[in-house]
Order: C-alpha cells, then sequence, then structure tokens
C-alpha cells in the first residue's frame, strides 16, 4: 500500500498505440485497435489516497487499445489547454504553474465558493448539461472542488509534507503541477447532503451511481476507476469527473476502457518519478 500514492493503478504492459499526432505521440500502428470491455478531502477531495472497501465489484483488466479511428480531430496530450492533456505522476502540467484562461463559475448547484467552484469554459457548458440531466431524473449533484492552483497545491501538499513527512503526503495529496484540477478540465462532485462526500462509501450514492453510469454522454469519464490504482496512480475517486468530449468519452465506455493511460497508450503511473 506504501507504494500507491494518492489513488494508484499501473498496468505492467501499457497500450502500444498511442492516439495523438497533435502532440508528436502518434502511434507507429495503423492497424484499428482490438476493442474490449490534493487537497485533503474536507478541502475539496481529488487524487488523494482513498482505498475502498465498499464500492462496486472490481472491473476486468482491459486489453491493449487505442481511440477508435472515429474519434476526430485528435488532441494533444501535454497542451493543458487540451480535453485529451493527461496529468498523472509520470506527466506534469509544461508549465508547471499553468493557469487556464477561461476559468468561470458554472450554473449549477455549488457547495464551494472562490477559485474551487471555476473550470474552464468548455467544463462548465457540459457540466451544466450533466447536472440537469441527473436532476430531471431526481438525483442532485452539487461541484465540491473544481479548479485548484498551483499556489494552492503548494501549500496544500506543503502542509502534509510538514505534518507527516514526504512519503506520506505523496499518498494524500498530489505534488503542485500534477494536479488535474490545475487544468479545469475535471471537478470532484458530491450530493448536496455531505453524505460519504470523498469517501469511499461515496460510490454507493445515487449521484455516483448515476454519474458512473451516464456522465459519458455529456463528455466525462471517472478519471480515477475502481481497481486500477497501479495505472492511474490513484485509489478509486467516484467524485472526480474528468472532461475529454463525448466521442472519446462514449468510445471508452462502449469498448470497457477504463483509464485514459490505456486509452491514449501511455505508460502506467502508479508512482512519480
Amino acid at each position: 500500500m506504501a507504494a500507491l500514492a494518492a489513488c494508484t493503478p499501473e498496468r505492467t504492459v501499457p497500450s502500444p498505440v498511442a492516439a495523438n499526432a497533435a502532440s508528436g505521440e502518434a502511434s507507429a500502428s495503423t492497424a484499428p485497435p482490438t476493442s474490449v470491455a490534493t487537497d485533503p478531502a474536507p478541502a475539496g477531495g481529488g487524487e488523494q489516497e482513498t482505498p475502498s472497501a465498499s464500492a462496486a465489484p472490481p472491473s476486468t483488466a482491459p486489453s491493449s487499445s487505442a481511440p477508435s479511428s472515429a474519434v476526430v480531430p485528435q488532441h494533444s496530450l501535454t497542451d493543458p489547454t487540451s480535453p485529451w492533456v493527461i496529468v498523472n505522476k509520470h506527466r506534469p502540467l509544461s508549465p508547471q504553474d499553468f493557469v487556464p484562461a477561461d476559468l468561470v463559475q458554472p450554473n449549477i448547484r455549488l457547495a464551494v465558493s472562490g477559485e474551487a467552484a471555476l473550470v474552464n469554459s468548455t467544463t462548465a457548458a457540459a457540466a451544466e448539461k450533466l447536472f440537469s440531466a441527473a436532476a430531471t431524473e431526481g438525483v442532485i449533484m452539487t461541484l465540491a472542488s473544481g479548479y485548484r492552483s498551483y499556489s494552492t497545491q503548494v501549500a496544500t501538499y506543503g502542509g502534509y509534507v510538514a505534518s507527516t513527512g514526504q512519503a506520506a503526503a505523496d499518498r494524500a495529496s498530489a505534488r503542485p503541477g500534477h494536479s488535474e484540477h490545475q487544468t479545469g478540465w475535471s471537478f470532484d462532485i458530491a450530493d448536496g447532503g455531505g453524505a460519504c462526500s470523498f469517501q469511499p462509501c461515496f460510490a454507493e450514492q445515487p449521484a455516483a451511481v448515476w454519474a458512473k453510469a451516464n456522465a459519458h454522454k455529456f463528455g466525462f469519464v471517472v478519471r480515477y476507476p475502481w481497481m486500477f490504482h497501479d495505472t492511474t496512480g490513484y485509489f478509486y475517486e467516484s467524485w472526480h469527473l474528468r472532461y475529454i468530449g463525448v466521442e472519446a468519452a462514449t468510445d471508452m465506455a462502449s469498448r470497457g476502457i477504463a483509464t485514459l493511460e490505456e486509452y491514449f497508450g501511455l505508460e502506467a503511473a502508479p508512482d512519480y518519478l
């Protein structure tokens, strides 16, 4: 468990096909892929080590695969303004102090204020549709943590290091510049009543159940799925949603691909390099 930092999964053999000409990480293979099935929690959760014992049964490990050729246009995996940017323990943001130029507050239920209530404009528009659809089906969601600036990460991570040491800090909080929250492309959800917020049992709450089944229709994926901590670097976070676009999210869902690392043919990132 000590090797797993803030939600940590690693696949020993990553997909051999990277799907990104724009980022210079294009696949060497042109054959179509095989289809297959940090702040502390009270301050906003996300990208923290939270082993889940009460969530849904583990997913079956998918085989190597890559994005469908139907998913166009290709987007950069390294540009933080790209909806496909991959941020994990092997891939910090560049620049590390990146600030989205289009941060806005979405017109949805908020459980936070200030910078934590912000996401980028594309994510905001998609989130409004997601929350509205959930509400239509009687499911209440709130935005529990959105944008997290580099300076906020420095303060949070530094506090962990000072109180628990770096090894423990790496299991509890993303290092500055290594958090998806900084991109504006992700946010955490809650249910409006505080039930199991940022806890493993949130996976059983209606908001999480609905999001897991429907988020892809609005361009979102559950970024840190159950039993893939050895790939993503983080234990299951049923509350952490990441926008990648409707086509890509639906493609992942229909083919049973659980992680962005596998989908884009990248190495697993269980711990910092």
